[in-house]
């Protein structure tokens, strides 16, 4: 084996554009006071505990008389689907004419250590589709679940079938036991009633390093080789700033809902049996009939494709839709050719399904 042959010139050369971007970027950082993240703006309608109800007005002309409301998981904050104006999902839906209203989860506390999933499904979530109801003056609204906010709206939708019209659900975990879903397996190893009992609420910061535990060099080594040219100016810094400031914004996790996600989800995989239980009430994802959109990414590493396009065939939806789009878990929310494709698909599939008088006819077997 031949050794590592290196031009000095190169490596000098190297260097010093490295030191010069790291100077540029100390100068660059000490000049941003504030990382401004959901510059929407938005009137908060309905506040419970530590939960808001946030409604965005369209932009000029409503195209959908029906409200669109929208579920994040619990695990990250909301505002990444409005990160800053030329990358936000939620600013694009605006100007096709839809009313947005967006559930904010808020922060648990020592407080919500007791809180379980039929307080966020049966509790918490029904009460904001009332309130969306009310203050749209609608009978039905549209839900869109992203990630384990997904998984949280097929439940709600199968439980509460006659308050949904459309149902969309993004990069959404379904099968959670597929053999490429990497978090779900290390989820198996995890001790949750240890974990629960030991902290209470789960950190938020445990959870994401486990996250970047997934792909430790990408996440880690060249995302900080990277930084450098990322910050040698005020416009890329921001870009750069912003995002990091929604990786590592992680609310604690309500100990109870942690443990019944975990167990019943991740270890158990109920939900694609028919067994998962939100209070007392069963699970089955055979009662969604609605018009479904199914929207994943090819090269998500948190929840795989593989786990997303399970949903096909486990309801009876007679209009069940699935859109790939090239990117990743948080591309497909930030990245410019996302930007190009979500959300027209998004606005379009709702206005032609707008009608209260179409028919959901169920899935034929």
């Amino acid at each position: 084996m031949s050794g590592l042959k290196l031009d000095p010139l190169k490596v000098a050369d190297e260097l010093t554009t490295f030191n010069r971007r790291l100077i540029d970027s100390y100068i660059t950082l000490n000049k941003i006071h504030e990382i401004d993240t959901g510059q929407t703006p938005c009137v908060e309608i309905y506040r419970e505990d530590k939960m808001r109800l946030n409604y965005y007005a369209p932009i000029g002309k409503p195209s959908c008389k029906t409200p669109l409301l929208i579920c994040y998981a619990l695990v990250n904050r909301p505002y990444m689907i409005d990160l800053q104006p030329d990358r936000s999902l939620l600013l694009r839906l605006l100007e096709l004419g839809i009313p947005v209203y967006l559930i904010d989860w808020g922060y648990p506390d020592p407080a919500d250590r007791y809180l379980d999933l039929d307080d966020y499904i049966n509790g918490y979530m029904d009460a904001c589709v009332e309130q969306v109801c009310h203050h749209a003056g609608s009978e039905q609204v549209n839900l869109l679940g992203i990630c384990q906010g997904g998984t949280f709206s097929l439940c709600y939708s199968a439980l509460h079938p006659e308050k949904i019209r459309n149902l969309i659900t993004v990069v959404t975990p379904v099968d959670f036991g597929t053999e490429d879903f990497t978090l779900s397996n290390l989820s198996r190893h995890v001790d949750a009633d240890l974990a629960v009992d030991t902290y209470g609420n789960i950190p938020g910061e445990l959870l994401n390093d486990s996250y970047n535990s997934l792909m430790p060099m990408r996440l880690s080594m060249q995302k900080n080789l990277g930084m450098p040219r990322q910050l040698e100016n005020r416009e890329s810094a921001l870009n750069f700033l912003r995002m990091e400031k929604w990786i590592y914004d992680s609310p604690d996790q309500a100990g109870e809902a942690f443990r019944q996600f975990i167990k019943d989800f991740f270890q158990q995989n109920l939900l694609i049996k028919g067994e998962v239980c939100i209070g007392s009430h069963p699970v089955k994802l055979q009662a969604i009939t609605q018009p479904l959109l199914n929207i994943y990414g090819s090269q998500d590493h948190l929840v795989p494709p593989s786990s997303s396009k399970a949903l096909k065939g486990l309801t009876q939806s007679g209009d069940y839709q699935e859109l790939e789009v090239k990117a990743g878990h948080i591309g497909l929310f930030v990245s410019g050719s996302a930007q190009k494709i979500v959300p027209g698909t998004v606005a379009q599939w709702l206005i032609e399904r707008d009608s209260p008088k179409r028919k959901r006819a169920p899935r034929r077997s």
